[in-house]
């Protein structure tokens, strides 16, 4: 007996309707979506769990770049642990009898008081390095060769430092007094101002040339740069009445135009340069609380915080400013006995004074017064820079 044939069942049709439009199949649609949701989803399909999804990730863009600190915030954050750690380290010392708002300036005071401070850099750096996942090197302090940049800067500090001297003592506008100092005490007092003026160059070029100039050179514009130094000199014409103020608002406007050309023309480099307006304007503009500045003294140490930032560009780091820094204020305090920044220091080697028109001799402010300081930065910044070409032409030659 054949199996019985079962008669093939037509495929369901769809229903009709009646000469209606079909209604289109409605499909879930994902909702919109912006940069955090999209990241959310991408991590869904991906399998991640949402508890491992920043759901802040939308504000990243404020507050950090390429996952570190914008500028600013870097460099208010490390602003505030600097103020705090000097307000804690200062207290300590205080107590501890190490230093004395009536102190002289003597050696022993000037080293206790200087390290406060780079005790508090030192701390501010390391933290705000940590939160960045950075290292302290990266503040300018890396590069080849630092040992023999440092103390090739010790040399011309010291060099350089002589030449004025020199010269003022060739035109007439300082002369030599008794040596003061003689036997055991020339030895000690030497090294006793070293460490306070090695000290010294730390502090400042640590501040100014290695965190400051290194975290406004990867985060700063023409404009921000602008608005800065526009800041620091509305400060100055708001609290001050004296004429040391010149010397800042001459470096503010000495800088503005090659940075606005740097800006319009897109520079490579034009965020160092900029960078290097702000910090050099900022050094000045601290020099105006010191006692017995002029305007040339003011100028003269916002323009050699220019020349310092020559040498970055032309060393790779910071380790020759820091020497020349230290040998300059060693040699002019010390070893000539002159006044440094209207200060007179106790122990000194040599002794010189000032004679004739202040605008030549710098008067109570001593060399870094006198308007010769000027040829010497100028000289300094020109052989920073034949170097720096002359490096150039031997690396291209290899």
């Amino acid at each position: 007996m054949e199996p019985e044939i079962q008669p093939v069942q037509p495929e369901a049709q769809p229903p009709k309707n009646n000469g209606e439009a079909a209604t289109p199949e409605v499909l879930p649609t994902a909702p919109p979506t912006t940069p955090l949701t999209g990241e959310i989803f991408t991590h869904l399909e991906s399998g991640t769990e949402l508890a491992d999804v920043d759901i802040y990730s939308g504000l990243h863009w404020l507050f950090a770049d390429s996952r570190k600190l914008r500028a600013g915030w870097s460099v208010l954050l490390f602003a505030f642990l600097f103020v705090l750690l000097l307000a804690g380290a200062g207290t300590v010392f205080v107590k501890l009898h190490l230093v004395s708002q009536h102190a002289a300036f003597s050696a022993a005071a000037a080293f206790w008081g200087e390290l406060i401070p780079f005790l508090a850099m030192l701390g501010a750096a390391a933290l705000v390095a940590l939160i960045e996942q950075r290292r302290l090197a990266d503040f300018n302090l890396g590069g080849a060769r630092r040992t023999a940049h440092f103390f090739s800067g010790l040399a011309g500090g010291f060099v350089a430092l002589s030449a004025l001297v020199g010269a003022l003592k060739c035109g007439g506008w300082l002369y030599f007094g008794p040596v003061a100092l003689s036997g055991a005490d020339v030895a000690r007092y030497a090294a006793l101002w070293g460490c306070a003026f090695l000290l010294v160059g730390c502090v400042e070029e640590g501040l100014f040339r290695c965190y400051l100039q290194s975290t406004l050179t990867r985060g700063i514009n023409f404009w921000w740069a602008l608005g800065v130094v526009a800041l620091l000199c509305g400060a100055l014409a708001l609290k001050s009445k004296g004429s040391e103020v010149w010397g800042v608002y001459a470096i503010a406007l000495l800088g503005l135009f090659p940075c606005l050309l740097l800006h319009v023309k897109k520079g490579p480099r034009a965020a160092f340069w900029q960078a290097a307006w702000v910090t050099s304007t900022l050094f000045g503009f601290v020099h105006t609380s010191n006692n017995g500045e002029n305007w040339i003294g003011i100028f003269a140490a916002a323009a050699i915080g220019f020349a310092f930032c020559v040498s970055i560009r032309v060393t790779g780091s910071a380790w020759w400013a820091i020497g020349f820094h230290a040998a300059w204020d060693w040699a002019e305090t010390y070893f000539y006995g002159a006044a440094d920044s209207g200060n007179v220091a106790t122990g000194h080697y040599l002794t010189t004074n000032p004679t004739g028109n202040v605008i030549w001799s710098g008067g109570t402010n001593g060399p870094e017064g006198s308007l010769l300081v000027l040829a010497v930065i100028l000289l300094l910044i020109a052989l920073l820079a034949i170097y720096g070409r002359g490096k150039r032409a031997a690396q291209t030659a290899d």
